[in-house]
């Protein structure tokens, strides 16, 4: 299943990523209230959902993996979440804050998925909500590559040898970058797991997704390049920042 975070990849992923960086956290920590109900899909292995629970925050997170869940379920036994599918999320409770963070709105890269995806998120808020997410911007293009090679090297609390080997193809007509991966669990030289990911992102152009937020139904949309909420004046910067009001 492309973009799906299989044993190796999360433990790869909480290798490299064991917190949530400073800024990012800061700048979506920034919309929350206590008091309010907050909602984290894509939350993954809980790197923003921990620390929002950690300030008393009511916050409870939606993914599809089991095996990021099953790193969150470990490290914060308390927290409310939900394993399965962002579009068969079925909630009675209406939230006063989403937000979607680290560009994984940009895996979505059929984009009348990701306008269903939108449209969720705008039906699972409360009158006067809001929904902060992140998306990779066009500038984030890799350079393609003809062989898979090795970008990752990292040692597991076990002493074995973890390593992603990638390439990379971007297709200019759908603006998508393909980054098909191969993880590899070594004992010495001996070959113990591999693991095989389709990665695939959609790199955005500031103006792309606007017109969208807008026909489903929200009332103000502004666009940051920085998590200093600097406004977005082109694309000349890794990623867009959209909040959106009801």
């Amino acid at each position: 299943m492309k973009n799906y975070y299989g044993s190796l990849c999360t433990e790869m992923y909480e290798i490299l990523h064991e917190s949530a960086p400073g800024d990012e956290l800061n700048f979506y920590l920034s919309y929350a209230e206590k008091g309010m109900s907050i909602l984290e899909p894509l939350c993954g292995s809980g790197r923003f959902l921990i620390p929002f629970l950690e300030r008393g925050f009511e916050i409870c997170g939606l993914d599809l993996s089991e095996e990021m869940l099953a790193k969150l379920k470990k490290k914060a036994p308390q927290a409310k979440f939900f394993q399965g599918n962002i579009l068969e999320y079925e909630s009675k409770e209406k939230f006063d804050y989403i937000f979607i963070s680290s560009g994984s709105v940009s895996l979505f890269t059929d984009i009348d998925v990701c306008k269903k995806i939108l449209w969720k998120m705008k039906e699972l808020l409360k009158p006067g909500g809001k929904f902060v997410f992140a998306v990779d911007s066009i500038k984030d293009r890799c350079e393609d590559d003809e062989e898979y090679k090795t970008s990752i090297e990292v040692k597991t609390k076990e002493g074995f040898d973890l390593v992603l080997k990638g390439k990379n193809r971007f297709d200019e007509e759908t603006n998508t970058q393909y980054s098909p991966s191969v993880y590899e669990l070594y004992r010495g030289s001996e070959l113990l797991q591999k693991e095989e990911m389709d990665f695939q992102t959609h790199l955005y152009e500031l103006g792309e997704l606007e017109p969208y937020l807008e026909e489903i139904g929200f009332s103000k949309v502004t666009v940051y390049c920085s998590y200093e909420k600097e406004i977005a004046q082109n694309n000349e910067t890794n990623m867009f920042l959209y909040e959106c009001s009801l």
